[in-house]
């Protein structure tokens, strides 16, 4: 079968069994990623093989086809442009939270939690509640990747606390990060394309808490209501303190955000810009702490610890998702909104996020840009960003938890208590349709 070529746009391969062989790759590739545990091999492995391997093939026929390849290079270059941005933004969050292990924040942290003789449960909580709060600022990957940290700094061996613990972290910062522009990847995209102003995002916080919190509540249930387990004298734990450069390098972490922040809405730089900047302050603040007060902390051992199986894992699949869009498949999967109502198709998109990832889904529907009001809008941003966390690999924070707590949290593990996330997702649609259309509070 062939079909007609135009040399000046990209091949649409939607209706063509070339594209449909690619789907089924993606497929292949996403059960191996999926069935991690069974089969032993490390979800990174699988995401990079297919996410290369298609542009590849998408090459091969393109030369064998004599089609114009400039738009395939075009699409390259930007999927590079944006893979690089979210690469690097990464890598300097992971360095910076090896930097503080290694300056004992993390262990003084839970030293001072165990020392004040809270529970598993009450950790639970506590966990969750910095996870929701933080992320609106911090963004939800980051602030997952910090407090999973903390969840292993308390007890790195009892699944039956870290595992429902880590859901409701991966829930609590996705939650945290739809109600805000700077918490999320998606909500940047929504408000940089001017569907909503800043405070228009603020709307979407009492659906996005109280979905969270009916999850967290029936997850509570699974976490044992023990102890954690106390090494040695409690009040010797309650005297660990953070080692010198510490709360320094927690400051610089601060200021890293915000750089990434400023430098994207003032500036116009991407936030990988200000996030390196804030690492090559760190770097000079490790040669400070040498040069003045000898004490040693080799940045480059910290970035050597970074989880680069997470990294690789985030740039096989943006590539195989990039691929399926530049083939036509998630163009043409906007077309919904004109087929169906569009609370149910923002809706599955929701569920669409989990599978294969919020962003280029909401890119989709972006490029597509459906009539749709302010209020869809503010709904497809919302099931867009918490989505995600109905699948373990459904956004960047579930992904950044699985690197971090490799064996621990994982596919398998989360699907078993899923549905308690599925429930929290339909409160917070509950809670959307009551405010927006019942009452028009927004």
């Amino acid at each position: 079968m062939t079909i007609p070529i135009n040399e000046s746009v990209a091949i649409n391969l939607v209706n063509h069994p070339f594209g449909w062989f690619l789907l089924a790759l993606f497929v292949v590739g996403y059960y191996f990623i999926a069935t991690e545990e069974k089969y032993h091999i490390d979800k990174a492995k699988p995401a990079l093989f297919i996410g290369t391997l298609m542009f590849v093939l998408i090459g091969i026929y393109y030369v064998i086809n004599g089609a114009d390849l400039t738009p395939f290079e075009q699409e390259v270059d930007h999927l590079i442009l944006e893979i690089t941005e979210i690469f690097f933004f990464l890598f300097v969050a992971m360095t910076y939270i090896e930097a503080l292990v290694e300056r004992g924040v993390f262990s003084a942290l839970r030293a001072k939690l165990i020392a004040k003789g809270y529970s598993y449960r009450e950790l639970f909580w506590i966990t969750g509640t910095l996870a929701f709060f933080i992320s609106p600022v911090a963004d939800n990957l980051t602030t997952a990747l910090i407090l999973s940290t903390v969840l292993l700094t308390i007890d790195n061996k009892t699944k039956e606390f870290l595992i429902p613990s880590a859901i409701n972290v991966v829930v609590a910062a996705n939650a945290g990060g739809a109600w805000s522009p700077f918490g999320d990847i998606t909500t940047l995209m929504v408000w940089a394309a001017e569907k909503g102003v800043f405070v228009d995002f603020l709307y979407l916080f009492p659906a996005a808490f109280i979905g969270w919190l009916v999850t967290a509540a029936l997850l509570v249930r699974y976490v044992p209501d023990l102890d954690p387990h106390k090494e040695g004298d409690p009040e010797a734990a309650e005297k660990i303190e953070i080692l010198k450069g510490g709360k320094v390098i927690i400051a610089f972490g601060a200021l890293t955000i915000a750089l990434a922040v400023l430098g994207k809405q003032v500036l116009h730089l991407p936030p990988m810009w200000g996030m390196l900047f804030g690492l090559a302050i760190l770097q000079l603040y490790m040669y400070f702490l040498k040069a003045k007060h000898n004490v040693d902390v080799n940045i480059f051992d910290a970035m050597s610890k970074v989880e680069n199986n997470t990294l690789l894992f985030f740039f096989g699949i943006l590539a195989a998702v990039g691929a399926l869009h530049f083939t036509g498949f998630l163009t043409y999967a906007a077309k919904l909104y004109e087929m169906f109502d569009p609370t149910l198709v923002n809706i599955g998109v929701g569920f669409l996020s989990a599978i294969v990832d919020n962003v280029p889904v909401m890119s989709a529907v972006l490029k597509a840009s459906p009539s749709i009001d302010h209020a869809q809008w503010m709904l497809v941003t919302m099931t867009a960003g918490i989505g995600g966390s109905l699948i373990s690999f459904g956004s960047a924070a579930g992904v950044g938890v699985m690197g971090k707590m490799h064996g621990i949290y994982t596919f398998s593990s989360h699907i078993k208590l899923a549905w308690t996330v599925l429930v929290g997702y339909f409160v917070s649609l509950t809670i959307w349709y009551v405010q927006f259309i019942v009452l028009g509070f927004y």
